[in-house]
């Protein structure tokens, strides 16, 4: 029997079996799977390797992993309840998705939210939403009272087709299916791709809720790292090759957190990889709208064979209507219907009757356009007070509303974000967007939420703080 966490022993030993039981809750390592060597193990967490040996014999004591004579120690039985609690450090809550997540929509109006993903409602076309729901107000019957079919509000569908073909994407109505929102898009489309214990490569860093999901999926997650032009092509083969993933999931153009977009060299020589592989990949195009000028999109090239793409309209027109949308293959199409009809039934008449009202809108565009040229404003503007501060941009993103920053010395972006919350501010650390746990020292910043000063405030009192 498992002991209650208050009961852990808190000597090295326990930080060894903590360290395996953590890893086990959030399936990085899996029923049958090897666990590291003694002696590697030691190695890295600087322990004698009697303690490892010490914490593994406790470890297959109580039946959590078991021992092979001659081959080592593996992880034993079939996979415990999970426990989304534990699919991040329980003692520090700051390198944890769920914690930004929860900070950022548990706060009230007093709170600044520099780290949160989402645009400040004054940011939003709020005439716009409030024209399209006196619409809706005059609506049938059945818009106000019915389920949506099962694949969606067929208008909006078509609406979506034509935008798509915008970006060089070529897909019909019937290949589009309509979800609550971006994230269910991806529930859905992993819960009808993968199997627990199946290999998906992520970038890192990528958005965090891409890991929380992937860890409910029981998946095993492999990062692969980010450079400005898109993923490393070396360690994308090289995952490819000794993983045998079944999904990768990216952000094509505007890139989360880095705001990187994927160059056409690297978008053909990833496809090719993917072909040879026969690797599905999930492309998020939630950002889609801020962008000046079209980047390369993964779909185009492929034409939605071995590409499925995602989107919403959560960071443009409004958060709170929850629609969202998949494309994908046409024989891919029923199954996943299947899965949206057994998760959630149908699609919201009424969200998605409001988005394809304000789609329709004439000032729907020219909100796209201005507030591109906001967030273009306020990312030099906050960038500049950042870097006054040491804290320097990974890259000069090209759009978006994300920095990817490093903070000056070293410092560590998860306390940091402890004593920030503590202030009235939710931050996002670097090492909640790692599935490696290697961006300690980087932040994320929402410039449209940054421009306040007590954020600068508090930035160079804690800094400065450091450096003293």
């Amino acid at each position: 029997m498992n002991l209650p966490s208050s009961a852990q022993p808190s000597t090295r030993i326990g930080d060894v079996m903590r360290l395996i039981r953590g890893r086990i809750a959030a399936r990085s390592l899996t029923p049958g799977e090897k666990l590291p060597s003694i002696r590697a193990l030691a190695a890295s967490m600087q322990l004698s390797t009697s303690t490892v040996v010490e914490a593994y014999e406790r470890l297959g004591a109580e039946g959590v992993i078991c021992s092979r004579p001659g081959s080592g120690f593996f992880v034993a039985g079939p996979l415990a309840p999970l426990s989304m609690a534990e699919i991040g450090p329980r003692l520090d809550r700051a390198v944890d998705p769920f914690w930004v997540s929860r900070q950022s929509l548990q706060a009230d109006d007093a709170m600044l939210k520099p780290g949160c993903g989402w645009l400040p409602p004054d940011w939003l076309p709020q005439a716009s939403l409030r024209r399209g729901m006196r619409q809706l107000a005059r609506a049938e019957e059945s818009t106000l009272a019915d389920y949506g079919t099962p694949l969606g509000l067929a208008p909006l569908r078509q609406l979506l087709a034509r935008r798509m073909a915008e970006r060089g994407v070529e897909a019909s109505a019937d290949q589009i299916v309509l979800t609550d929102s971006g994230t269910h898009a991806i529930d859905l489309v992993c819960r009808f791709l993968i199997e627990p214990g199946d290999t998906v490569l992520v970038d890192d860093p990528c958005y965090f809720n891409f890991l929380a999901v992937l860890r409910a999926h029981r998946a095993r997650i492999v990062g692969v790292p980010m450079t400005p032009s898109g993923p490393d092509l070396v360690h994308f083969e090289r995952a490819i090759a000794e993983h045998a993933p079944r999904l990768y999931i990216t952000n094509a153009a505007i890139h989360n957190p880095t705001g990187a977009s994927l160059s056409p060299v690297t978008a053909h020589r990833v496809l090719k990889l993917a072909e040879a592989a026969d690797l599905t990949i999930v492309e998020d195009e939630v950002f889609a709208d801020l962008e000046p000028v079209v980047a390369p999109r993964l779909a185009a090239f492929d034409g939605l064979q071995r590409v499925v793409q995602v989107g919403s309209f959560s960071k443009t027109l409004s958060a709170a209507a929850r629609v969202g949308h998949v494309a994908l293959r046409q024989d891919w199409v029923e199954g996943l219907v299947d899965l949206k009809i057994a998760t959630s039934f149908g699609s919201s008449q009424l969200s998605s009757s409001l988005v394809l009202q304000v789609l329709r809108d004439g000032s729907y565009r020219k909100h796209v356009e201005g507030l591109r040229l906001r967030l273009a404003r306020a990312a030099v503007e906050v960038g500049g007070r950042l870097k006054a501060l040491g804290i320097r941009p990974w890259l000069e993103p090209q759009a978006g509303i994300f920095l990817w920053c490093q903070l000056p010395d070293g410092a560590d972006a998860a306390a940091l974000s402890q004593a920030a919350l503590a202030q009235g501010l939710v931050l996002a650390p670097g090492n909640v967007f790692s599935p490696t746990q290697s961006a300690p020292d980087f932040m994320r910043f929402n410039v449209a939420q940054s421009q306040d000063e007590r954020l600068f405030a508090f930035l160079r009192q804690a800094l400065g703080r450091r450096t003293r």
